[in-house]
């Protein structure tokens, strides 16, 4: 068969393709990368093995697609909260904090993270063009009222203060209300 042979994806492909990538982010959440296995995964997303190596050639392949999905997303959101110029700043800066870090608050999605961060030779680009992006995000927002030459620090301290919450806070809701009061204290 020739690559003109091959059929175009359909939107139904692509859906369960997106399901497969959740199911493995989860899956490798829950046991970390090196004792996930392709079966776990396969019976995660309810599909079989052979079919789960026909969409992803290996472990490998599958965890990237699945982190990189999941970093997508996360931007994409990201982009969207910040472009509703109608919401007050710190509204929007609170909710794309929740979009990128928020969400990863608590028992399970901490892992999510976890995995992530522990696999980083893995990943490599897959993860660090989407922490540009969300700085750089972050930078054009706050520029937009504190000006361009006040908003790298501002957005870099407002970068750390979520990180050191997330590693403080049990939850997204006590996660948030400590960071609107930084992003209040900063945006001063």
């Amino acid at each position: 068969m020739t690559e003109v042979d091959h059929p175009t994806p359909t939107a139904a492909d692509t859906g369960r393709r997106a399901v497969v990538l959740d199911s493995a982010m989860l899956t490798f959440a829950r046991y970390g990368y090196r004792k996930t296995s392709m079966e776990e995964v396969a019976r995660a997303a309810r599909i079989s093995r052979p079919g789960l190596y026909f969409l992803f050639s290996s472990k490998e392949t599958l965890f990237r697609a699945a982190v990189g999905q999941a970093l997508d997303r996360d931007i994409t959101a990201v982009e969207d909260v910040l472009a509703d110029p109608g919401r007050p700043l710190r509204d929007r800066l609170a909710d794309a904090f929740d979009q990128w870090a928020g969400r990863y608050v608590g028992p399970l999605t901490s892992d999510v993270e976890a995995v992530i961060d522990d696999n980083p030779g893995l990943l490599g680009e897959i993860i660090e063009a989407p922490r540009r992006r969300f700085e750089e995000l972050i930078t054009d927002a706050i520029a937009t009222e504190s000006g361009r030459q006040a908003a790298p620090p501002l957005a870099r301290t407002m970068i750390s203060t979520s990180i050191g919450l997330k590693h403080q806070v049990t939850s997204r809701e006590i996660y948030l209300e400590r960071l609107k009061v930084a992003i209040d204290l900063l945006l001063r």
